[in-house]
């Protein structure tokens, strides 16, 4: 099977992105609330009013290029909390994905594959 990339999904997830406020709770250089020795390089947070798997917000990391333009997604997958999750790059440059990419791949608990437009 030939499998395209699917430009509706990204179209749904910009549509979601504009109607939603983006809400930074972990900016960069503040610690993990449950893992002191983890620090955020690049900001992050979530969507406001909306829900992902953990029953929280939907997962953002919001970068330094000032678009905000989605272009990329982490798929995780963690065996600590029992889940699987999204979370959407927001306006990141490569060496911001690189961070967000190994942080999500640091841990034996937790691994994560990127999906990029």
């Amino acid at each position: 099977m030939n499998i395209v990339p699917n430009n509706d999904f990204w179209n749904l997830l910009d549509r979601l992105i504009e109607s939603s406020e983006i809400v930074i709770d972990r900016p960069k250089g503040t610690a993990h609330p449950k893992y002191p020795d983890c620090i955020y390089r690049v900001d992050y947070g979530y969507l406001k009013d909306t829900s992902s798997m953990d029953g929280a917000g939907i997962d953002v990391w919001l970068g330094t290029k000032g678009d905000r333009k989605l272009d990329a997604i982490i798929c995780t997958a963690d065996l600590l909390k029992k889940d699987s999750e999204i979370k959407l790059l927001i306006g990141c440059t490569e060496e911001e994905k690189s961070i967000i990419y190994e942080m999500h791949n640091e841990s034996e608990y937790m691994k994560g594959v990127m999906i990029q437009i």
